[in-house]
């Protein structure tokens, strides 16, 4: 679709990162849910969940501690590529942005 030799290098969707983001979502969701019922007073996605003011904070609070759960992967998942990253990066600054290149430090 577009080139790729014009944008810096991006982290690879890996099939972890994808399990941890679908992760993300089902968090994402039991806050919706959760949170839901504090609007409306009642389950206004479901209509029989949440049917109480604890379920509503035990679901909210729990998708909000798989949604912090998620994200902490996911970047544990990105900083692995981190090497990888780093050449691309290098390289991408060579051929198109060769005047920000950092100084090399001096060897001995």
């Amino acid at each position: 679709m577009f080139p790729t030799a014009h944008r810096p290098p991006r982290p690879r969707l890996t099939g972890m990162i994808a399990l941890y983001a679908l992760g993300d979502v089902f968090g994402l969701s039991c806050v919706a849910i959760g949170a839901s019922f504090f609007i409306a007073d009642k389950g206004a996605i479901f209509s029989n969940f949440p049917a109480s003011t604890a379920e509503a904070v035990v679901c909210t609070a729990g998708g909000v501690v798989v949604m912090f759960w998620s994200v902490a992967r996911i970047l544990r998942e990105i900083a692995k590529q981190a090497p990888e990253m780093q050449a691309k990066f290098e390289s991408y600054l060579r051929a198109q942005h060769p005047d920000k290149l950092p100084p090399k430090p001096d060897q001995d």
